[in-house]
């Protein structure tokens, strides 16, 4: 017999065994269900290479809140699993997608890359919990930084984790403006919400900040559908224009840049994603010196806690093409394990009311969420493309040689803006 439970012990020890006899008359320890999270995103199409980017942070992110047992409940602690629907970038497809999501038992839905998309699940969303309060589910926002989703749009579900568009155009603006010798720019983006807001207020924010600089040409392209931006270049040369400004992503950026190197455009791109996702490979020595990018975080940010998260990632994810780390997004998840543990448990509502005054630090940065109209607050960097080495440029990105040297820091109430949100919550 002694025999017997040495044998049972030594194969619950090695997690052989599932099942406990009961301990002091106390009731069998049960595992509890996981927290499931739906990534409704593109994962394949025009812009899978976002999509795949994404997915790497949010398993990096959830992997880490795992390994310490998962989010405390009042039932006990629970691990997140995060399960992902490929969108394919269309919004007839996200919305099946989250019908499939519900219907599995997420209650907490993830989605960033397509303003456009943003706004359909949103408003199903809204819909959803209004028909079905017992299976409500909460939407949080990684990167759709059409501002309306925010302002005149906003909705109780719906938390945005990343700077919206007019907070990061105020951002590159504080910087062009101090360029003296810029006359004129270029304005090219993508024709859909977040395309048309970005250049919209560029418009603006010119207008206010440098009425002498010339708009040498404005102009919208189709998302997602040109292979070839060598017309868009020449254009962009010909105009004379001595900048870009431009709200690309994906390889609507990528291709746009090359295209510029090919015709010999020797112009400054101002971007909101220029340090991503084969940019700087494809614009090379081109864009030393005159690509800038805007963003809450980046490798090149000063700080030995900083450096640590980073490198820390690339351990984790050690291909070249694999080197895209979302700080928002980790703080996201954060924001989400730290709202549920506050909560003591997943119900949506309970958990929004936690979320929507979150806030929390990683890697020496801070954001707080914003509940008036759920718009996440946190600093933010401008930074220029320079070849990788020195103090300034210790980090590369996707082992191209090319980095990003830090030229300006925000902290977050520089970057906050008013809102008109005027937000319906909940009776219960």
């Amino acid at each position: 017999m002694l025999v017997f439970f040495r044998l049972w012990a030594r194969l619950w020890q090695v997690g052989i065994l599932c099942l406990s006899f009961p301990v002091n008359a106390q009731a069998p320890s049960i595992q509890l269900p996981p927290v499931q999270l739906a990534l409704i995103e593109g994962m394949s199409g025009p812009f899978a290479n976002t999509g795949e980017a994404v997915l790497r942070n949010l398993v990096w992110a959830v992997e880490r809140v795992n390994a310490r047992g998962g989010v405390r409940t009042q039932e006990g602690k629970r691990r997140l699993v995060l399960n992902r629907y490929d969108s394919k970038g269309q919004s007839e497809e996200a919305l099946t997608s989250l019908r499939s999501a519900i219907d599995s038992g997420a209650q907490f839905v993830l989605q960033g890359n397509s303003s456009a998309n943003a706004a359909v699940l949103m408003d199903a969303i809204q819909k959803h919990n209004e028909r079905e309060p017992q299976k409500r589910v909460l939407f949080l926002n990684y990167a759709a930084v059409d501002p309306a989703l925010t302002q005149e749009k906003c909705n109780f579900w719906h938390f945005r984790f990343d700077a919206h568009a007019d907070m990061r155009m105020a951002a590159l603006m504080q910087v062009l403006k101090q360029d003296t010798k810029l006359k004129s720019v270029y304005l090219i983006g993508q024709d859909y919400s977040f395309g048309q807001s970005v250049l919209r207020e560029a418009k603006l924010q010119l207008e206010k900040l440098r009425p002498d600089i010339q708009i040498a040409g404005d102009e919208l392209h189709p998302m997602g559908r040109v292979k070839d931006f060598l017309p868009y270049a020449a254009k962009i040369k010909a105009s004379g224009a001595q900048a870009v400004i431009t709200g690309n992503w994906g390889n609507d950026l990528s291709f746009l840049v090359k295209a510029a190197k090919d015709v010999g455009y020797e112009g400054k791109f101002y971007t909101f994603y220029g340090n991503a996702l084969g940019a700087p490979a494809a614009m090379g020595d081109a864009g030393v010196g005159k690509v800038l990018a805007v963003a809450e975080w980046m490798p090149n940010v000063p700080g030995a806690e900083s450096a640590k998260f980073y490198q820390s990632f690339k351990q984790r994810f050690v291909k070249p093409s694999e080197d895209y780390l979302h700080l928002r997004m980790q703080l996201m998840v954060e924001a989400l394990a730290q709202s549920i543990e506050k909560a003591g448990q997943t119900e949506p509502l309970a958990v929004a009311l936690q979320l929507e005054n979150a806030e929390v630090s990683l890697a020496g940065q801070r954001g707080k969420m914003r509940a008036m109209d759920h718009q996440f607050q946190q600093p933010m960097v401008v930074a220029m493309m320079a070849k990788q080495g020195g103090p300034d440029v210790p980090f590369d990105v996707e082992g191209s040689g090319y980095g990003f040297k830090i030229i300006r820091q925000f902290k977050a109430p520089e970057l906050e803006l008013p809102s008109v949100c005027k937000m319906n919550r909940p009776q219960s």
